[in-house]
């Protein structure tokens, strides 16, 4: 095929002929792409300690296998670095291809473990069974953040397939294997690691999007606060009819305890946590009830606007209680009752402040002198990204026109606390945090789903992303 100069598309085509080749090849790519990711959401890489790491370690493997058979890097390896505490974190999938021709190095970020299932009787559909219906594919992982794999892997597929294995675009693929129990090998990765890390855009395949039909870059994080509180009251369980009444029980004590977490409307009530001022897109209460799943009559809690409570203020959950069970409970009182607490703080606050308020607000605030105790404290801080740069308007320029529609900034309620590792390691590297999640995609929770269209449309983007950032000069 020529133009009308006599000049050969395949040997130098034009740039829209590339960016046009490149949807091409996405498209034909799609469901090999489903297909691995398939794959590796049947492998139960849940990296908990309570888990079999064997599955974590299945999962490594197959991902470094598939980034070897794009042909794209000159090392593909499985590593591991050590926590702080000096165990040995679950293994990571590193793949290295230098830069050439004064082209930049993108670093693409996603993790391959996962969230333990729950009860598999939540599920519609075996949570390690991926399942289409519709237009999704659920499974655990399939969206968070196996599908982030994925996407990486497939842009690099698409890069190769029009501008040839021997591009110049550096790159760096870092696919962790701890996130969801807090990356807590990841420090120590990048310092071990940090010549073959070192990138010029880092791109974070890790967030969600506005809707299925409409992008998101994200642009703020809230960091967290998680830790084991235990309540005691009795030095052992004592018959509640001999001596209830006049002596506190561990579960009453807790209970009044967490109570002081929140103010009647459900606004965060420990001194000392923050909040920021920000402007956000509307988003309407029915919008909150459709995503969250909100019950007939129940209602939002907190004050302010909705967004603002969900990027840019704290938040406190209860996320898993210790105690006796229903089935099992006698006529006793509890010596001692332990909960998981799970915080979330705003933009701007560093997450040791954070702590130290809830700290003193636990203590100051245990009913009847009952003795607390925090341990397995893990924290990590917010982010904000820097939209100055310009890799900012590259990537949203290439979700406009991958998307076909307007990219949304937007502001996330959770948190990826290694992103300040990331900037402390290599603070002139550009950030860009992406997704493949969209407001019903159910990460962390049963029946967790990936919608196919946004699937497409994301790895559309960072395809084209990647082409342009090859032609770069």
């Amino acid at each position: 095929m020529t133009d009308s100069s006599g000049s050969s598309f395949a040997q130098n085509p034009p740039e829209d002929a590339l960016e046009a080749a490149l949807a091409e090849s996405v498209e034909l790519g799609l469901p090999a792409s489903i297909a691995d990711l398939s794959a590796l959401v049947r492998i139960p890489s849940v990296s908990w300690a309570a888990f079999d790491p064997a599955h974590v370690e299945a999962s490594a493997d197959a991902v470094a296998e598939l980034f070897r058979s794009t042909g794209a890097f000159e090392a593909v390896d499985v590593l591991r670095a050590s926590t702080e505490s000096g165990e040995l974190g679950q293994p990571a999938v590193l793949a290295t291809r230098p830069a050439k021709n004064g082209k930049p190095t993108v670093l693409l970020y996603a993790h391959h473990d996962v969230q333990p299932p729950g009860q598999d009787a939540d599920w519609d559909s075996p949570p390690y069974e991926p399942t289409v219906r519709g237009d999704r594919l659920y499974g655990r992982g399939a969206a968070d953040d196996k599908a982030g794999v994925v996407s990486h892997l497939a842009s690099v597929r698409a890069l190769a397939a029009v501008a040839g294995a021997d591009f110049d675009l550096g790159l760096v693929v870092f696919i962790e294997g701890e996130e969801e129990f807090g990356s807590r090998s990841f420090a120590n990765f990048l310092e071990t690691n940090r010549d073959r890390l070192a990138a010029d855009v880092i791109v974070v395949a890790d967030s969600d999007n506005w809707d299925t039909e409409t992008p998101s870059l994200t642009i703020s994080l809230r960091g967290n606060v998680t830790f084991k509180l235990t309540v005691s009251t009795l030095a052992h369980a004592s018959h509640s009819g001999m001596f209830g009444g006049a002596v506190p029980d561990a579960m009453l004590a807790t209970i009044r305890l967490l109570s002081t977490f929140h103010d009647a409307d459900g606004s965060v009530a420990v001194a000392g946590l923050t909040s920021r001022p920000i402007t956000a897109p509307e988003y309407t209460e029915e919008t909150l009830r459709a995503e969250a799943g909100l019950l007939d009559g129940v209602q939002p809690i907190g004050t302010g606007s909705i967004l603002s409570r969900l990027w840019a203020g704290p938040s406190i959950t209860v996320t898993g209680i210790d105690a006796p069970t229903v089935a099992n409970a006698s006529n006793t009182l509890s010596p001692s009752v332990s909960v998981r607490v799970s915080a979330r703080i705003a933009p701007g606050q560093e997450a040791s402040d954070a702590l130290a308020a809830l700290e003193a607000h636990i203590r100051s605030h245990a009913p009847f002198g009952a003795h607390v105790e925090i341990s397995d404290v893990d924290t990590g801080n917010p982010f904000l990204v820097d939209t100055s740069g310009w890799a900012v308007s590259a990537a949203k320029d290439a979700m406009r026109d991958a998307w076909g529609a307007e990219p949304v900034e937007a502001g996330v309620g959770g948190s990826i606390p290694f992103i300040a590792d990331l900037v402390r390691v290599f603070p002139e590297a550009q950030i860009l945090v992406t997704g493949v999640e969209d407001p019903h995609t159910r990460a962390h929770s049963p029946n967790e789903s990936l919608h196919l269209g946004v699937f497409k449309r994301a790895i559309g983007a960072e395809a084209l992303l990647l082409l342009r950032l090859n032609s770069r000069e």
